[in-house]
């Protein structure tokens, strides 16, 4: 009986092992199968999302000029992917930084009329200084705007970024994938400066590094943190080779030279421009689109502070820069491996973090400054603006919670960020990505300012000033363990 028991347990378990394995064949094979017969798709659009004469410039301080001229239209540039089962959807914004309920109203449109789901949807800002204000707060950039209704303009967005998905949508037709990876490393460069001296900072304090500290200045000592050189981008063509899309990512803030009362998409435009140029696919239908994201460039631009110091004609430079980077990104076009199918994956968390607080000395501090009679000598030229800031701070709930989203395209993984990322964190999550080739865009899916390491943080500068950073101090810490998280996930 013992034995017939045994061989029974044997035999129960020998079933359910080949039941297993089974499965595993046939969906493996199916797998395989789907792979083989799926046909993979993508569509790409532009929509208009210029806004009119007379808006508030943003992207530097004091009250926003008035916008006078329109050098070159802004848009909402999008791009889906689609491999029969999943698609994926890149909105990139030219505006310096969206607020969250804008891009929230906005997914929540395109699901209601397309179905796609907000975890498939990554929108982003890239950056340009030459934009109208989609932030809520006018030059504050991403203050705390739950419970605010929209403005004219941020409707106006959420509007024209549903429209182009949609016109993306009708545009989907069969495709082949491929992506890349170059390096332009000669417009690079720290703005962050370690300096011999410690300089003043709007809260009556001293920091070891300043932000921008002029060209060839005596008291430069290193740059506070990296660069990353590499331009990573996706590439979409019909199966007969013609370009249906290329989006691109380099980790640069912007490159400026526009004069204060210009409307512009900076070099994002141009580099959109020179790539359907060089790729030779002007005047086709339904259009080609480039686009430029941009990567972790949180204290990146493109001033050489060792000098010399260099002059431009206003958008003289930014031209510079973008045919560079659209060159290298032609050089690799011309080398890299398209796919008739890879499977396509997306995911999203929600990460709670605790939001920086003033101190009780802070507040009397900026009460101080504010009470100062115009007459009296500032401590530094920004101290009222921090002052304000550091009050408004004061009013922002205890914690946030921010959108984390990452895709997975075959072998590539693409992560998103609502902060403006420093770019050793960008790097950081580059050297742990579980995939072969992976990059960041940053001030995706909302708008909350820079996000510094905690060793940035010790230094001081600009991009950690209270007001200017929004969240914790460890906050990078959170958010890299996040991603990766999210990354093993989509790549599962």
């Amino acid at each position: 009986m013992q034995k017939t028991i045994k061989f029974y347990a044997y035999g129960h378990y020998l079933w359910l092992f080949t039941l297993i394995f089974g499965f595993i064949l046939i969906f493996s094979f199916d797998f395989r199968l789907y792979a083989q017969n799926a046909t993979f798709r993508a569509g790409a659009s532009t929509a208009n999302i210029t806004p009119p004469l007379g808006s508030g410039i943003v992207g530097n301080f004091g009250i926003p000029p008035p916008a006078n001229y329109v050098h070159d239209e802004l848009h909402a540039r999008s791009l889906v992917l689609d491999d029969g089962t999943t698609k994926l959807v890149f909105v990139v914004v030219d505006n310096v930084g969206i607020i969250r309920e804008v891009f929230d109203e906005a997914k929540r449109l395109i699901f209601e009329e397309t179905k796609i789901p907000a975890a498939q949807i990554l929108m982003s800002s890239d950056h340009t200084h030459s934009a109208s204000s989609a932030s809520g707060l006018g030059n504050l950039r991403g203050g705390w705007n739950a419970g605010m209704p929209l403005d004219d303009y941020q409707r106006f967005l959420v509007r024209r970024i549903a429209d182009g998905v949609r016109i993306a949508l009708n545009n989907l037709e069969p495709a082949r994938i491929g992506w890349g990876v170059g390096n332009v490393p000669q417009h690079l460069f720290n703005r962050r400066w370690k300096m011999k001296n410690p300089v003043v900072n709007p809260f009556g304090g001293k920091d070891q590094v300043q932000m921008n500290p002029g060209i060839a200045n005596p008291d430069l000592v290193e740059p506070a943190g990296p660069t990353d050189p590499q331009v990573s981008f996706i590439s979409v063509q019909s199966l007969k080779g013609r370009p249906i899309g290329l989006l691109a990512n380099y980790s640069l803030h912007y490159v400026g030279g526009v004069p204060r009362d210009h409307i512009s998409a900076d070099y994002f435009a141009v580099f959109a421009d020179r790539i359907q140029e060089l790729l030779k696919a002007d005047r086709q239908d339904p259009p080609f689109v480039g686009i430029m994201s941009n990567g972790t460039s949180g204290d990146v631009n493109n001033i050489n502070f060792r000098g010399p110091a260099e002059k431009h004609e206003p958008y003289a430079k930014m031209r510079i820069v973008a045919n560079d980077v659209a060159n290298e990104v032609l050089r690799v076009y011309q080398t890299i491996q398209y796919k008739d199918w890879v499977p396509l994956r997306a995911a999203q968390s929600e990460l709670n973090l605790k939001v920086r607080r003033p101190t009780p000395q802070m507040l009397a501090y900026a009460q101080k400054v504010l009470a100062k009679p115009e007459t009296e000598t500032p401590v530094h030229r920004l101290e009222k603006t921090y002052a304000e800031r550091t009050i408004q701070m004061n009013g922002w709930p205890e914690n946030i919670d921010v959108l984390m989203q990452t895709f997975g395209i075959g072998d590539l993984g693409v992560a998103a960020i609502p902060f403006e990322v420093f770019t050793e964190i960008g790097l950081e999550i580059k050297a742990k990505s579980p995939f072969k080739s992976s990059f960041t865009i940053e001030l995706a899916n909302g708008s909350y300012g820079y996000l510094p390491t905690p060793e940035q943080h010790q230094m001081g500068g600009y991009e950690t000033w209270l007001g200017t950073n929004r969240v914790e101090t460890v906050a990078s810490r959170k958010i890299v363990t996040e991603i990766l998280k999210l990354f093993n996930q989509v790549k599962q």
